[in-house]
């Protein structure tokens, strides 16, 4: 097998990866005592289906946009009663979703390090600044990427190509983490050098098909850029 070179930069994915998507989890519950673990699950697995219909139809709309319209599904679905404040809640939560409790260890070491590490996003940019200023890590991310402009959500070929015209690098020379196992894996079909952060303990998406390394935390990026 032909030899990796080693990365040069690193990107990351920011839903599920740096930022915890079921971290809404906590004010749904309040909301629906009982219901917010199954709201939260099944509002982002209809968030990211709706990403890929929207994409694979050419009828694209924008990720703010698909997150609403999941969130309504999702509680019609579970026949909970959305009243519109409690829907504005729960969307104003999305914006300032939790860090995953590593990460600024992890961002401030690769700055350390002389790595350049940016975000590569299905978010709209303004849902990403936002998420990015909420959780204190200006400074610590650049490029912040979004696909918006390319009106393709991951995993289509376009949107990853975002990172590789803003870094100006081979895609195996760029670092793609993401702890979604089906974005890590598009992001191979692609060419990046990848990590699948793998929190919690799944299978591996039976696609023929692995990422370059699979990890449980974004400590694990690290190793692919050892400290001088």
């Amino acid at each position: 097998m032909e030899k990796r070179p080693q990365p040069r930069a690193v990107l990351f994915d920011a839903y599920g990866t740096l930022f915890d998507v079921y971290s809404v989890g906590l004010l749904a519950e309040q909301l629906f005592p009982g219901a917010g673990e199954r709201l939260a699950q099944l509002w982002r697995d209809k968030q990211i289906e709706y990403t890929r219909l929207v994409s694979m139809s050419g009828t694209y709309q924008p990720f703010w946009t698909l997150t609403r319209s999941a969130l309504q599904f999702s509680a019609e679905k579970l026949g909970l009663a959305l009243a519109p404040e409690a829907e504005d809640r729960l969307m104003n939560e999305y914006r300032h979703l939790s860090a995953f409790p590593e990460n600024r260890e992890v961002l401030q070491a690769l700055k350390a390090r002389g790595v350049r590490a940016g975000i590569l996003s299905n978010g709209d940019p303004e849902m990403l600044a936002i998420a990015v200023r909420s959780a204190g890590f200006g400074g610590l991310l650049d490029p912040v990427l979004s696909v918006h402009e390319t009106r393709r959500f991951k995993t289509d070929p376009a949107a990853y190509q975002v990172g590789l015209d803003a870094l100006q690098l081979p895609a195996r020379e760029i670092l793609f983490v993401s702890s979604n196992g089906w974005d890590a894996v598009g992001a191979t079909w692609f060419g990046f050098t990848t990590l699948w952060v793998n929190r919690a303990g799944g299978p591996l998406e039976r696609l023929g098909t692995e990422p370059t390394r699979i990890g449980h935390s974004l400590r694990d990026v690290l190793d692919f850029f050892p400290a001088a």
